[in-house]
């Protein structure tokens, strides 16, 4: 695990990425180290510019829009990972297994996986959402996991139809292994790049999503997260009055993660593609020749 880590901060995007994201999840542990308010408490003036004391302002009914942030970061994170996690596991089982066994389960498998790609998503979500009612993070984490897994299932099955033929499975077949070690120990290793592509663009289409929900109020106005920052400056016309504040935090709060998952995603893609990995090799060798062949002439040039 070390190594990895080892290996994944070596690439700049990765390591730029994985800064980012800390940061984030530092900010959601130590939330109630870093504010002195209740959330939901009115604390000041309404609609109040940012200060020395609030520095990022307040809302209509006087909130602290700081505050609200620090533990909407925690909200946001807890509902993104967890989602995350529910699509991972989902489409990991679905997909390994459709694509190691083949045959009926893989069709039965791959046709359950069909009608999900058909369905749209996010019309599906907002009808789910809206026949629950007013729903917590939670609940909408679980909604967005239960329904989000099929293209996750599809590529893991493709990668493990590719290596359901390679010389070390059928040699592991051969020589009597059950299945489910097959499918652990081979199998699985090989596959930790498409588990954490999944799960890291899982993350990042969960927390935007959760966001668009609570938007359109489907959420629960009580809970405090990014989504519900934005729905309360809406209804309280937080643009119209000049107080931009209220929608420039959580705005910049899914901007900035958003960009460090997908900086981490990629790097990860990088490390773990040898053709990336070559291409990346290529253009440092280039690079380097270029700045060779330039002292070289310089130096020359110099001498002459």
């Amino acid at each position: 695990m070390l190594k990895f880590f080892s290996i994944i901060l070596r690439n700049k995007k990765a390591a730029a990425g994985m800064l980012i994201v800390l940061a984030y999840i530092g900010i959601a542990l130590a939330a109630p180290l870093i504010t002195s308010h209740d959330p939901l408490k009115r604390v000041t003036r309404p609609h109040q510019e940012p200060t020395m004391e609030h520095v990022m302002g307040s809302t209509r009914m006087g909130r602290d829009v700081y505050t609200q942030f620090v533990w909407g970061t925690r909200t946001s994170l807890i509902v993104g990972f967890a989602a995350g996690l529910i699509v991972t596991v989902i489409g990991t089982l679905i997909g390994v297994t459709a694509g190691y066994f083949g045959g009926w389960i893989d069709e039965t498998l791959n046709f359950i996986t069909n009608i999900a790609l058909v369905i749209p998503q996010l019309p599906l979500l907002l009808v789910l959402a809206a026949f629950i009612g007013q729903s917590d993070p939670f609940m909408i984490a679980l909604i967005i996991g239960l329904t989000s897994w099929a293209w996750g299932a599809r590529v893991t099955r493709a990668q493990t139809l590719t290596l359901r033929k390679r010389d070390f499975i059928e040699a592991s077949e051969q020589i009597g292994e059950p299945s489910w070690r097959i499918i652990c120990v081979e199998l699985m290793p090989n596959l930790l790049s498409i588990i954490g592509f999944n799960f890291i663009g899982s993350v990042v289409y969960t927390i935007i999503t959760e966001a668009t929900l609570e938007f359109l109020g489907l959420g629960d106005p009580l809970a405090v997260s990014w989504g519900t920052m934005l729905y309360n400056a809406q209804t309280s016309s937080a643009i119209t009055v000049g107080a931009w504040w209220e929608v420039f935090a959580p705005c910049m709060a899914i901007v900035v993660i958003g960009i460090g998952l997908s900086l981490l995603n990629f790097g990860i893609d990088e490390v773990s593609n040898p053709r990336l990995r070559t291409l990346g090799a290529i253009n440092k060798a280039v690079k380097a020749q270029k700045k060779f062949d330039q002292s070289y002439k310089s130096a020359k040039g110099a001498a002459s």
